[in-house]
């Protein structure tokens, strides 16, 4: 794809919102952002009940949903890699501020949209906030055998939704 590109969104939440594409997808990330797990991956893992992007589907790559699980109705914690709820509402996201204007789904869509080649005035804090979901990788690691994916499943979910590959603690 020769870049840039101009994307529009227009779903349920965002109706005429345009971004530019000026990275090629998956490349020339911040040298501080190392996700382990692409947004297409995390979808096939399940992640967020399923709910989270069923109703954009035509901003991403068709790839991204080949084998994606998705809950158009409602959010199936069964649908999750590790079967369980590990999210806040979007609202008490809201409610702490957590939200970018144009990002209103919050930190996953705009990983997507960083993955696919957005670069946008929010990158540093949303790295920022990435690389602090290490506590979480710690408290699994000092609680839990190596491989026992059982061991605090909805942390590991959490962890898992912020791409850090959970499986592999």
């Amino acid at each position: 794809m020769a870049l840039p590109v101009v994307i529009e969104v227009n779903d349920l939440m965002q109706s005429g919102y345009r971004y530019v594409l000026s990275a090629e997808t998956g490349r020339d990330f911040d040298p501080e952002f190392r996700p382990e797990l692409t947004p297409k991956e995390m979808l096939e893992l399940g992640v967020f009940g399923g709910k989270y992007m069923t109703d954009c589907r035509e901003e991403f790559p068709a790839a991204w949903f080949q084998r994606a699980k998705l809950s158009p109705a409602k959010t199936d914690p069964s649908l999750n890699c590790f079967g369980v709820l590990a999210s806040q509402p979007l609202a008490e996201w809201r409610r702490k501020g957590w939200i970018y204007h144009e990002d209103p789904r919050g930190w996953f869509q705009w990983y997507c949209r960083y993955y696919y080649g957005r670069r946008c005035p929010d990158d540093l804090r949303q790295i920022k906030r990435w690389k602090a979901i290490v506590r979480h990788i710690a408290q699994i690691r000092a609680n839990c055998r190596p491989g026992d994916l059982e061991c605090r499943a909805r942390q590991r979910q959490a962890v898992l939704q912020w791409a850090y590959d959970s499986r592999r603690i």
